[in-house]
């Protein structure tokens, strides 16, 4: 079922959650302990996220070095298929620009398709970390909203090779994602909020947020996005804080503010397990706000843990 089906049939709020696919060489067992945990709660979809290849340099001998292509969290589509077979819950692989050609974008669609999967999200990934800024592959996407277009393009049964015939469309729910606190790479907020327009008027069918800690960026951009003609639905993206280090961790990698009644709580823990409850009381505080907003779902990033995320799910669900 598409994730706005399940948003038009719902009569509450609903949840979702995103997991991380194993370092390579890892099993998927620790997926399936996640999902064990969280099941109970109903899911919704559960998105899988796509991490683009990284470049090491190893030695090779007298001095040299050789730079090599390696994928540490492979196995985004296999990961999908099981989950749906095993808990018969509808799951939401994320694509991305960087690492794909046009060409091969297509064949995971085409991929994906024939397991029947019928929901993607599209993202255009972050740069390779030794690169600083984000380059296309060769006749690959540059932004998230020519991905975009490609998947709806498939949609309508126009594939790449212009010679095949009696070409089956694709049937796609397309979620893109949306900045409340504005996407670091733009501008200023009202660029931010052209450009997610602009995806919205291309076809994307929903919008999951970015992490926020103050549910006040939620709701103003909300806001702003039903004033600028934005109706598709809006769902907020969720972490509890879990650990001192996160409290710097967080707004460099995420580019977000931390409220200072967070800071403060955080910074007079006197453990890492104090920093833990506080996290998930403030995550729970930040649900049943939300709830009382109205929004559709309520998506939890677990990074790969259960833990938080179910003692959450217990207190709001």
């Amino acid at each position: 079922m598409k994730v706005t089906e399940h948003i038009s049939r719902a009569k509450k709020t609903l949840f979702s959650i995103e997991i991380l696919p194993p370092l390579k060489g890892q099993n998927i067992d620790s997926i399936f302990e996640t999902m064990d945990e969280l099941m109970q709660f109903e899911p919704a979809f559960v998105d899988v996220t796509y991490h683009r290849e990284e470049y090491v340099f190893r030695e090779v001998g007298s001095g040299l070095l050789e730079r090599r292509t390696v994928r540490k969290r492979p196995g985004t589509v296999g990961i999908c298929a099981a989950l749906m077979f095993r808990y018969h819950v509808d799951t939401v692989p994320h694509i991305i620009c960087g690492g794909f050609s046009r060409d091969e974008t297509e064949n995971a669609l085409i991929d994906l398709d024939f397991l029947g999967i019928d929901n993607v999200l599209v993202l255009r990934g972050d740069p390779i970390k030794s690169e600083g800024q984000f380059r296309p592959e060769p006749d690959g996407h540059r932004f998230a909203i020519d991905l975009l277009h490609q998947v709806k393009q498939l949609n309508n049964g126009d594939y790449l090779d212009g010679s095949l015939v009696k070409m089956s469309p694709t049937d796609f729910c397309i979620g893109v994602a949306g900045y409340p606190e504005k996407h670091f790479e733009a501008p200023n907020k009202n660029a931010d909020l052209r450009y997610l327009k602009m995806k919205v008027d291309a076809g994307a069918d929903y919008i999951v947020t970015q992490l926020f800690y103050d549910n006040q960026y939620y709701f103003d951009f909300v806001k702003r996005c039903r004033e600028e003609g934005i109706t598709v639905p809006i769902i907020p993206g969720l972490k509890p804080l879990t650990s001192k280090k996160q409290l710097s961790v967080i707004p460099h990698f995420f580019k977000i503010e931390l409220p200072e009644e967070l800071v403060i709580l955080v910074e007079k823990a006197k453990s890492e397990q104090e920093v833990r409850a506080i996290g998930e009381d403030w995550c729970i505080r930040q649900s049943r706000e939300l709830i009382d907003f109205g929004v559709p779902v309520l998506h939890y990033y677990t990074m790969g843990k259960a833990e938080s995320t179910s003692r959450i799910a217990k207190a709001v669900f």
